[in-house]
């Protein structure tokens, strides 16, 4: 498993447990970014590490090369001096030498291979870490958009049973009811005031017959 594998495998751990307790969106990306930013710094080591390795390598293959050249210029030497196993014994180091270095370019390019890998797989990372900044501001905005909604609909209830504008529609039911009931007690007092002006008409009537006719006997009690 390459480096930005486990760091990936890190990272939606890392989202999932925020997820998981709720936290805010605007959190959630903050630390996503952050998770990807030290891996962004750790991937870039293990990738200066591997480079560096290659380094070692390609000096490795070059410094047994040499070394191999030398021991067949030595083993010319001995020949030429009359000590057949003296250059034999040089050859023999010459090969190791050789098969060494073959080894070392060998592994040269699994590694160079590797390395190229690991650089690809870094400027992806670094790609989507530069995608997530510039979606950062709009994430944010688009939260703040969705979080004044929620607040609009818990506060006002609209379309909801039971909620603010049921309760205001059903006070003002009961404001014109109240009002309703006023005006009904108003005209109800005007009938009754025209019904006691009746009566107290009535009275005076009565009052003034009664009095004409005792005025009446009165006067004819005088004649």
């Amino acid at each position: 498993m390459s480096i930005l594998d486990r760091l990936s495998r890190l990272l939606r751990a890392n989202v999932n447990d925020l997820i998981s307790r709720a936290e805010n969106p605007s959190l959630i990306i903050e630390q996503a970014l952050r998770d990807m930013r030290a891996a962004y710094a750790e991937a870039r080591s293990e990738v200066a590490d591997a480079m560096s390795q290659n380094a070692k390598l390609d000096r490795e293959a070059t410094s047994n090369r040499r070394m191999a050249a030398e021991y067949e210029k030595k083993a010319e030497e001995a020949l030429r001096g009359g000590s057949e196993d003296l250059a034999r014994e040089a050859l023999r180091r010459a090969q190791n030498a050789k098969d060494l270095a073959a080894g070392f370019e060998e592994q040269l390019a699994v590694q160079s291979s590797t390395v190229e890998q690991l650089k690809t797989q870094l400027r992806a990372l670094e790609a989507r870490i530069d995608e997530m900044e510039g979606k950062k501001s709009l994430l944010a905005a688009r939260q703040k958009t969705a979080q004044a909604n929620e607040t609009l609909d818990r506060v006002s209830g609209f379309g909801k049973a039971g909620g603010a504008m049921d309760a205001f529609e059903e006070m003002e039911e009961r404001v014109s009811g109240m009002e309703d009931r006023n005006r009904a007690m108003g005209e109800l007092r005007k009938e009754n005031d025209f019904d006691a002006q009746l009566k107290d008409l009535g009275r005076t009537q009565a009052i003034d017959d009664a009095m004409a006719a005792l005025k009446a006997k009165v006067s004819g009690d005088k004649s």
